[in-house]
């Protein structure tokens, strides 16, 4: 009964409910002496550490005393295939996309050189604390088949799919909606629910896929109702200004992929920047979810998305770094460059907030919240841990609030979420598994 069982001791935070938009902040669990109990890779129990012991007393004990121990972090919008092209200069979306993320995709025809890149992300992924994420792979089933392997290697949950392209983009990267139906159904049968793979459909955004190829995605999402739709949506103005011409029948870009049966509760939409508010309206309704990417739509200069005025609309949103547009793996730094574009119009993104919206609050924009997002007893033993004072600058200000007796641990959160980093994370743990250690 109490066989492969061990101890892991640290400062155990989570987040036992779920953050609404009439509150003003989560429901959160902080044992200072914490720990959690792990058997067969799930956690079978958490209390205060000298609890544990004394009801496990022959269990191994793996001690962080004095480090942060959080829920894995969950990335709910990256491109894999972006890797290599992370600060590339000078363009904003549609340019980039033709300048520097199209060439590097065509790459990814080669299953050797998938299978590379694809090592490297995961290893990124853990590196800076993320044990779960929603990840776009390019058109080639080979990058699909990289990615998924990978991510077995070491038990991840990995959720992506082949993208779909079929006009409007480099030729090389172009299929008819005949192969793509085909692969994409292949690659269900082979990936979904395998191990802890999950399917997304892919359709990379209307503008490269015509109303046949989003209609075609549509029916499959309809045969196979448990996978995902990941796309883009009001990314860009240039973007949406493109989606009119090109739409001239639907009265919005929400409604070109409302008419496919893409609007879903199991879909995620990248951005979100320029919505109306009855496309808010429609996504709240819908179940549908925003990943709001900070540092790509600094970078490419798309906009300030606003979390206040969307969450208020009653839309889910989560926090995702959109790599490679999105100018870097950590969430922590993502989170820091989102405090600050919600700062700017007027909106303090606090730390219970920001933390929630990329652990449970993903899994549940996700649907895994079962499975992942906090330290519930049954869960699966994916976590990260954090030591919130790396550089001279972070213990200096700890050293700080100690002596003016300031120091909690919502601002210790903000700390890491202002100036945290890959530094900070001092191992990463997947189905109780080290997958990374400083």
């Amino acid at each position: 009964m109490n066989e492969n069982i061990k101890i892991i001791r640290g400062e155990i935070f989570d987040f036992l409910g779920e953050f609404t938009h009439d509150a003003s902040q989560p429901v959160a669990r902080f044992l200072t002496d914490g720990a959690i109990a792990i058997q067969n890779g799930k956690i079978i129990d958490i209390n205060y550490y000298k609890d544990l012991q004394a009801q496990y007393p022959d269990a191994p004990c793996t001690d962080y005393s004095g480090k942060l121990i959080l829920p894995g972090f969950i990335d709910t919008h990256i491109h894999f295939p972006q890797t290599e092209i992370i600060g590339s200069f000078g363009h904003q979306l549609i340019d980039w996309l033709s300048s520097y993320a199209f060439p590097a995709e065509k790459e990814f025809r080669n299953e050797d050189y998938a299978k590379a890149v694809a090592e490297i992300f995961v290893q990124e992924l853990f590196k800076n604390g993320t044990t779960s994420c929603l990840a776009f792979s390019t058109v080639h089933k080979e990058s699909v088949n990289a990615l998924f392997e990978t991510a077995s290697k070491y038990n991840m949950r990995m959720i992506t799919g082949k993208v779909w392209m079929n006009r409007n983009g480099d030729p090389a990267l172009m299929d008819n909606t005949e192969t793509a139906y085909t692969e994409t159904k292949e690659l269900i049968e082979k990936w979904h629910k395998n191990g802890r793979n999950l399917y997304a459909l892919t359709p990379r955004f209307a503008i490269s896929c015509d109303d046949e190829s989003l209609a075609l995605q549509g029916e499959l999402h309809r045969e196979y109702p448990d996978t995902y739709i990941q796309t883009h949506l009001s990314e860009n103005k240039q973007e949406v200004k493109i989606i009119q011409a090109l739409f001239p029948e639907a009265k919005d870009y929400l409604e070109v992929y409302e008419k496919a049966g893409l609007v879903t509760d199991r879909t995620v939409f990248a951005h979100g920047i320029h919505l109306s508010d009855s496309e808010l309206e429609r996504l709240a309704k819908a179940g549908a979810t925003i990943a709001h990417c900070p540092t790509s739509n600094l970078f490419l200069g798309s906009g300030l998305f606003n979390l206040k005025h969307t969450h208020e609309a009653g839309v889910q949103t989560a926090i995702a770094t959109d790599v490679g547009g999105g100018t870097s793996f950590s969430l922590l730094r993502t989170l820091d460059e989102a405090y600050k574009v919600q700062h700017l119009q007027g909106y303090a993104l606090k730390p219970f907030e920001a933390f929630y919206r990329i652990t449970l609050g993903a899994a549940k924009a996700l649907k895994i919240d079962h499975l992942v997002g906090n330290f519930d007893p049954g869960k699966e033993a994916d976590f990260v841990v954090l030591d919130c004072g790396v550089t001279t600058t972070q213990k200096m200000r700890i050293n700080f609030l100690n002596r003016n007796h300031a120091l909690d641990i919502e601002t210790l959160l903000f700390g890491l979420q202002i100036t945290g980093d890959d530094r900070n994370v001092v191992a990463t743990y997947v189905m109780g598994e080290k997958v990374y250690e400083k």
